[in-house]
This record gives C-alpha cells, sequence and structure tokens, in this order.
C-alpha cells in the first residue's frame, strides 16, 4: 500500500451531510451544477482530504496518465488521423496534462465561470474536428478508471478512498457533461450549415422557391375557402401541415437559419392553425378576413425572407460578389479532408487593405464600398475559378488556393499585392483613390483543424502590418 504522509486523513465522515441513508439533511440549490451532490453535501474535511489527494496524485502521474489516455485513442484507427501529426501530439500532450491538473485542482464551491467555458470551448473544437466523441468519453472513463486504481493503493481509511472516487467521478463527469452539451449543440450547427452549402453547391434557384412557396401558401387557402364555400364536412388541413407548413419547418429552417423573419412566420402560421382557422369554420364574423390578414402578413414577411436571403442564390456577398462567410467553414473542412486524403497542397491568405478607415473617413462609405468592390474585382482575376475568394468582415478577404503549396500562395499573394498597388480605384465623384494591400500566407502541414490554418495566415497578416504594410509575409 502506498502512503502520501503529507495527506489529511480522515477516518469517518463526522462532518458528512449525508445522512445513514445516504440522503441529504438539509437542502441545496445545486441546479446550476448538476451532477456534484455528493461533493455540496460533503463536509468541508472530506472535500479538502479528497482534493489534496487527487492534486498530489495526479501531479505526479499526469504524464502516465495523458500517455495511457492517447495509447487507447491511437488504438483506434477512426483516431489515427487526428493524432498522427507530430504538432498535434505536442499540442494536445500539453493541454490534456493543463486540464487534468486543472480539473482535479477545481473547487466545485467557488466561481466556475472561467473553467465551464474552457469545456465548452473543448467540446466545440472536438466538434469542428470532428473527434467521434464516443472515443473521448472512452478516454475519460479510462483515466477515472487510472486514477481510482491508484487511490486504492494509497493508505488511506476506507471511507476517505471512497468519498475521493465518488468526488473524482463527479468533476470529471462534470467537465465532460458541458463538453458534450458544446459538442452536440456545436455538431447540430454546423450539420445545419453544411446542409444549407449542399443547397447553395447543387445550385438552388432562389427565385424559383420563392414563386413555389408563394403559389404554395395561395393554394392552402383557396382550398379552406372552397372547402367552407362547398360547406364540407371535412376539416381543412392546418397549414402547418400543407406542404408550405412541411416547407417552413424543414428546407426554409435550413436555408434561412437563425433568421428571425423565419420566427414570425411560423408565429403566424401558429397563429392561423391555432384561432383563425377554428374562427373560420365556425362561420365566426370577420373570420374569413382575417385569414386573408394573416395570409398577406405571411407573403410579406415571405417577401422579406427571400429579399434579406438573396445573395444565397450563389452564396456570395452581395456589395463585392466574393463568397459570404457563411460557407467558409463549409469549404475549408472539405478542403482540409481533401488535402490530408490526397496529400495535395492547400494555402491560405488572408488580406486586408491598408487604411481602409481613412479611406471612409475622407471619401465617405460610398467611396468605400466602391474600393472592396473593385478590390474584389482583383482578387477574383488573380486566382483561377477552381478557387475560393471569401469577404472575411469589414475590409478584410480570406483566399483558398486549393492545390497550391507554399512558394505558389507567395507568388499570388505578390500578384494581387501589385495589382492593388497598380491599379487605383475609380470613384465618380472622388476620382482615382490609390490603396494598397497586406497579405498573410499559410500553407497547410497537415493539422486537422482548419482554424490552425486561418490563424496561421492572420498571425501572417498581423506580421505584414506590424512591418509597414503593403507588403506579403509568409507564417512561420
Amino acid at each position: 500500500m502506498r502512503e502520501y504522509s503529507n495527506l489529511k486523513r480522515v477516518s469517518e465522515p463526522e462532518g458528512s451531510r449525508f445522512s445513514a441513508s445516504g440522503i441529504s439533511e438539509f437542502q441545496m440549490d445545486v441546479a446550476n451544477q448538476p451532477g456534484l451532490l455528493f461533493w455540496h453535501n460533503s463536509s468541508p474535511e472530506i472535500r479538502l482530504a479528497a482534493r489534496q489527494t487527487l492534486q498530489q496524485l495526479v501531479t505526479e502521474h499526469v504524464d502516465e496518465l495523458v500517455a495511457t489516455f492517447y495509447r487507447l485513442f491511437l488504438s483506434h484507427e477512426e483516431a489515427s488521423d487526428f493524432l498522427n501529426h507530430s504538432v498535434v501530439n505536442e499540442r494536445l500532450n500539453q493541454s490534456m496534462s493543463q486540464w487534468l491538473l486543472e480539473t482535479v485542482r477545481m473547487d466545485p464551491g467557488s466561481d466556475l465561470t472561467d473553467f465551464d467555458a474552457r469545456q465548452i470551448k473543448i467540446g466545440e473544437v472536438h466538434a469542428r474536428l470532428k473527434i467521434p466523441n464516443n472515443l473521448v468519453m472512452e478516454g475519460m472513463s479510462l483515466l477515472k478508471s487510472e486514477i481510482a486504481t491508484k487511490v486504492a493503493t494509497l493508505d488511506l481509511p476506507v471511507s476517505q478512498t471512497t468519498h475521493t472516487i465518488i468526488i473524482l467521478g463527479e468533476i470529471i463527469d462534470y467537465a465532460m457533461r458541458l463538453m458534450t452539451s458544446a459538442y452536440v449543440n456545436d455538431t447540430n450547427r454546423r450539420a445545419q450549415t453544411d446542409e444549407a452549402f449542399r443547397f447553395f453547391s447543387l445550385g438552388q434557384d432562389i427565385s424559383l422557391e420563392r414563386k413555389i412557396q408563394r403559389a404554395a401558401l395561395m393554394e392552402w387557402s383557396q382550398n379552406v375557402l372552397l372547402s367552407l364555400l362547398g360547406h364540407g364536412s371535412e376539416t381543412p388541413a392546418t397549414l402547418a401541415s400543407s406542404p408550405f407548413g412541411l416547407w417552413a419547418r424543414h428546407r426554409a429552417a435550413i436555408l434561412f437559419q437563425g433568421s428571425p423573419i423565419l420566427d414570425s412566420i411560423e408565429r403566424v402560421i401558429a397563429e392561423i392553425d391555432g384561432e383563425v382557422l377554428s374562427s373560420v369554420i365556425a362561420d365566426k364574423p370577420n373570420g374569413v378576413v382575417t385569414l386573408q390578414r394573416r395570409i398577406d402578413e405571411i407573403r410579406f414577411l415571405l417577401n422579406d425572407l427571400f429579399q434579406a436571403a438573396s445573395a444565397l442564390e450563389n452564396g456570395r456577398d452581395p456589395l463585392t460578389r466574393t463568397f459570404n462567410r457563411r460557407f467558409l467553414s463549409s469549404v475549408l473542412r472539405r478542403e482540409v479532408s481533401l488535402a490530408t486524403r490526397a496529400k495535395t497542397p492547400l494555402s491560405v491568405l488572408m488580406a486586408d487593405i491598408d487604411h481602409f478607415k481613412h479611406i471612409n473617413d475622407r471619401h465617405g462609405h460610398s467611396a468605400g464600398d466602391a474600393v472592396l468592390s473593385h478590390t474584389a474585382d482583383i482578387l477574383l482575376h488573380c486566382v483561377r475559378a477552381t478557387d475560393f475568394v471569401f469577404r472575411y468582415g469589414g475590409e478584410e478577404f480570406l483566399i483558398v488556393l486549393v492545390e497550391s503549396d507554399h512558394d505558389r500562395a507567395l507568388t499570388i499573394a505578390e500578384r494581387i499585392r501589385q495589382q492593388i498597388a497598380a491599379k487605383p480605384a475609380v470613384i465618380s465623384n472622388a476620382g482615382q483613390i490609390p490603396f494598397t494591400m497586406s497579405i498573410g500566407v499559410a500553407t497547410f502541414e497537415g493539422h486537422p483543424d482548419y482554424q490552425y490554418l486561418i490563424d496561421a495566415a492572420d498571425k501572417a497578416l498581423y506580421r505584414a502590418k506590424e512591418s509597414g504594410r503593403n507588403r506579403v509575409v509568409s507564417h512561420g
């Protein structure tokens, strides 16, 4: 039996807040920390002893525990793609060690805002990398078993060993629950975006879609009125169950996810089915008039919905006609996956117009818009049809150069820089506006997280700005 001489030994749980039956003897609000019931109902002495034991044990064995965790991961073929790359291994080993130490040092009785945020961030990264969550859970289960086994070998009273192992399980499960929740939410959101990108890739005609759904809405309202005029015994179908209602609930929810206009349409549909339709069937005064007003309201909202999303027809930013940022994650995930499987090069440029705020302040926002449009024309002219140009935000553009190695990416970036500097934007009321552009270049090195590639290009762009602007800087 192993003994840690400086660990506090608790012979019996005198101060325990559990009765003999194991039921809490007082009420405590732990709604915000589900799964930490034993911790919250244990005495300060039991908590302190458990934390001291876990902290000292994990600190001493952290390298061994991390190695065990990754041995399990590498034994799964589906996980090896995430861990073979040396950069990932180096970062993850360090991150895993830090996470383990942070978790056993965590005090559930203190402010857990920062701790919770880090678990959520980890879950989101796992989702972005598409790491199977069952593998993460299997690894966590192994860690609990390994640590619990080491606790059991210590020369501690049986009750203290039991308490320590229970608290170990609670804190790891608490962290895992936050990760899993974030993983599921992020995976669902990305799946919806991927599906929207699939519609975009298939060349969905938004104008045609608008006409089809307007016709479906009108057909439903006509069927309701014809049913009433015919005095049929059959109750009219609800709008929610009609082709238009199904479209709003399924297809529109993908195409226009997060749109408050779509939420308004669904609210009016519920109002029609819940109140207006029953008034029409009961032949109440103004029932038909109210129905027509609600249908007109949906038509108005439908027009706004398609108008606001008109750029979705070809997935482009309305001002610059470059790709909008909505599909950036879908494109980069796919290209990183292709580059990994086919062993082909991939590069990203992060380009930013120099002193753009000064252009806006001096010449006005309309001139700034013209400069953005002019810049986009040059970018699109300098890259191939197979590359992707995104308006990343404001005056910043992100360019995905498929099957382009580092040298080719530098050549294209320099060509863009020279073209921008040589061709001022021509504004009707301001004449020519000369401007320059700084560009950061990053090339795919095998890291499976596309955000790593974006961050590398962004860091290179920052160095280009710091070095005086109007230049191309490579990451690394």
